[in-house]
């Protein structure tokens, strides 16, 4: 008898921290905006959003009482049936100790960690040891950022000498690059899956217009996707898409097309249990 396929999960990123409504005036930046969008997106499928949230002026911010008002509006939206996760994005602004002093303040249910951000360095590694071990105490659902397969290596060896704290990890290859222009490829997953130990949940995300042709590849080779205007803007067909819930679709059917039954946020929790 043959072993059902795991559950894909599908997070959308529905705004990230540089764009604007001058990108596209679909893009997200409210509180308000982003319940609605957390709405749609569930519809399509989307089992997680990934939280930026903005100043008054559209500036990327790390913010307590703004993560706190934009997780009420997603959760008035679509209740417990999304995971909620916040970035701790420095996005040119912040250093790390404000980065894990917002995470701290917010205790949000899930958050996204870029490892070269929080432990740049082994001079970090003391005050990220005690950070991580906090995360795990208050049972936060982390998501580690990981932008290179170096960076692959340097978690399982941070891992090991216990600066990342004893529980369940999800990793987040992106592919690509913070660049004009930057288009990301399928292949551009093959070299993190070659230093990758297969021992905790993955996803990918990626930049451009080829997002939607490396979710599918990440979904057929057994990881978990996040799409969304963070980083690209276009359907799989080349049109601008008219909203991020358009690019939650497109994943989510594609999933369905590879056989792999479309996971909810219970399935994602249940990654970290």
């Amino acid at each position: 008898m043959q072993t059902p396929l795991k559950p894909v999960t599908v997070s959308v990123a529905p705004n990230g921290a540089y764009k604007t409504k001058k990108d596209h005036p679909g893009l997200p930046m409210t509180a308000k905006e982003l319940g609605e969008t957390a709405a749609a997106c569930h519809d399509a499928g989307a089992a997680m959003i990934h939280l930026h949230v903005r100043d008054h002026d559209g500036v990327h911010l790390l913010d307590e009482h703004a993560y706190r008002t934009a997780t009420a509006a997603v959760a008035r939206a679509v209740g417990r049936d999304m995971v909620v996760q916040i970035t701790c994005e420095a996005g040119g602004r912040y250093n790390r100790q404000e980065q894990m002093a917002v995470v701290r303040a917010v205790v949000p249910e899930a958050v996204s960690i870029a490892l070269r951000d929080i432990v740049p360095d082994a001079a970090a590694e003391g005050d990220a040891a005690a950070f991580y071990a906090w995360l795990r105490r208050e049972g936060v659902l982390i998501q580690t950022i990981l932008f290179t397969p170096g960076e692959v290596t340097r978690y399982y060896a941070l891992r090991e000498r216990g600066v990342l704290g004893e529980g369940k990890d999800f990793l987040l290859f992106v592919l690509g690059r913070y660049t004009p222009g930057q288009v990301s490829v399928p292949a551009d997953l093959l070299p993190f899956l070659s230093v990758f130990r297969g021992d905790v949940p993955w996803a990918m995300c990626a930049f451009g217009r080829q997002e939607h042709a490396c979710a599918v590849t990440a979904a057929a080779l057994g990881g978990h996707v996040r799409v969304g205007f963070e980083n690209n803007l276009h359907a799989a067909d080349g049109s601008v898409a008219a909203d991020n819930s358009v690019l939650v679709r497109q994943a989510a059917d594609g999933a369905r097309f590879l056989a792999r039954p479309l996971g909810s946020a219970q399935d994602l929790r249940e990654l970290y249990s």
